[in-house]
């Protein structure tokens, strides 16, 4: 983002101090985020918890506010930049402080903070030591841990506003105003977008200018080759979610010694009790599915074998049984897999839990899931039924024990009374962890939720 004109401010020594506002750490001692979009630019006055930025973590997306209130002097970072923790990615020319003289005969020195959440002290909490986040750096402050004389504070001055005027020359570094997807091309393409005079509205760079650009670049290059489309790769940073995906996925596969089984089940009268159940005026509107069917069996049938819900404390050397079910729902998104959850899913009953799965899906989806939500789940259930593909060897999710998949569901001949008929069947695959779950174990948990999907009347039990 930058002004149509490249404009810089022009910084009034009684207009008060800059501050530049780093990367915090969002949660979870995470290291680098990438910078997804601004929400302010250059010379905009901001407000105290405004947001000002939106940034991808290894877990999320989050909206950044400000814990400041002023002029932004200069953005720091690009759009899809990665940077670590307590990187300044934002200069802020913060508004002078006012000052009055105490009204009593002895001098107090009175200070308001400009951190978010923070007041004047009072007698109570003066003398406690107390944490602050580091927000920001004031530029060029110093200070002095010696007691100052008690001098009276001077009146209050009008402070003029800050202006804008054309520079000389340019030493500020300026972003180019130009949408996400346009930057990712422009990246791809090797194109310098500071480089280039947009033509769309208020200047910005388009699809087409990037384009340009970059079959002007590829001819200086090569003269042979006079089409942006010859390019034959791209290369796409690893960062964020994705990159946290595969070394968990990794790491799961590496660690956990892994065992799948599989067991072919018929799901027709699992079928029809959804026909029926869609049909009912107290279900309007909830989204049923054989998956959040198989859902509740796996919550129903978790207590016969609890240590499908467990995990391998490696630094306690304990195994850790809990009697609780946050249970993940592995979700396809365009950031890549996450793998949301359903907090103490076990409590819910089959429609809540239809519900609930629907929410943190939804919410996995349009990126507005929450750390809690991406996080802390004890079993996964995963659904590769909506590609067409019928069975599959899941792996599972760092710190679980067993995930199970549900397959594509398909017509085929069954016996039924020993008799050959046509029916609805699925199959379904369980890999669990070894050290763990035994083989036995491990089946019996298999075979107990495909009973449930064969009968499926106590699946929608109270």
């Amino acid at each position: 983002m930058q002004l149509k004109s490249a404009w810089v401010i022009k910084i009034m020594e009684t207009s008060g101090s800059e501050f530049e506002f780093r990367l915090p750490d969002v949660g979870e001692g995470l290291e680098d985020a990438e910078i997804i979009e601004w929400k302010v630019s250059a010379g905009e006055r901001i407000q105290v918890n405004q947001l000002i930025v939106e940034i991808e973590t290894a877990k999320a997306l989050v909206e950044l506010p400000t814990p400041f209130a002023g002029t932004v002097l200069e953005l720091l970072v690009h759009e899809g930049q990665v940077v670590h923790v307590g990187t300044p990615i934002i200069r802020i020319l913060i508004e002078a402080e006012k000052t009055s003289v105490a009204p009593t005969t002895e001098l107090k020195s009175e200070r308001t903070e400009i951190l978010v959440g923070s007041g004047p002290r009072n007698e109570e909490t003066s003398h406690r030591k107390r944490a602050t986040r580091n927000y920001g750096t004031r530029v060029g402050a110093v200070r002095s841990d010696a007691p100052k004389p008690q001098m009276p504070k001077p009146p209050i001055l009008s402070v003029p506003e800050p202006r804008f005027e054309a520079p000389a020359s340019i030493n500020s570094r300026i972003i180019a105003l130009a949408k996400p997807p346009v930057r990712r091309l422009a990246r791809d393409c090797g194109v310098d977008l500071l480089s280039l005079t947009g033509s769309g509205p208020e200047g910005s760079i388009t699809h087409e200018d990037v384009l340009a650009a970059a079959n002007r670049l590829k001819n200086e290059t090569n003269p042979k080759n006079n089409s942006v489309d010859e390019f034959r790769e791209t290369r796409t940073p690893i960062h964020g979610v994705r990159r946290v995906m595969a070394e968990a996925t990794v790491a799961s596969a590496f660690t956990a010694p892994h065992v799948t089984e599989f067991v072919t089940v018929d799901v027709t009268s699992a079928i029809e009790l959804l026909d029926r159940l869609r049909a009912l005026p107290e279900f309007s509107g909830v989204r049923l599915s054989i998956l959040s069917l198989l859902a509740r069996a796996m919550c129903i049938a978790m207590p016969n074998t609890p240590e499908v819900n467990s995990f391998w404390d490696v630094q306690s050397q304990e195994v850790v049984t809990k009697h609780y079910i946050n249970l993940g729902v592995a979700t396809a998104t365009d950031r890549g897999l996450l793998v949301p959850n359903v907090k103490n899913a076990e409590q819910l009953n089959f429609k809540n839990l239809a519900k609930a799965i629907e929410e943190v899906v939804d919410a996995a989806r349009t990126k507005k899931a929450s750390l809690s939500q991406l996080t802390g789940g004890t079993m996964s259930i995963t659904n590769i039924g909506v590609f067409g593909v019928e069975t599959g060897t899941p792996i599972l999710p760092p710190g679980e024990s067993a995930i199970v998949c549900l397959g594509a569901i398909v017509t085929r001949p069954w016996v039924v009374d020993s008799e050959i008929v046509a029916r609805h069947v699925c199959t379904l695959s369980l890999s669990f962890d070894h050290r763990l779950v035994d083989g036995a174990q491990g089946s019996k948990f298999l075979t107990d939720i495909a009973k449930l999907l064969q009968e499926p009347s106590e699946l929608i039990a109270p």
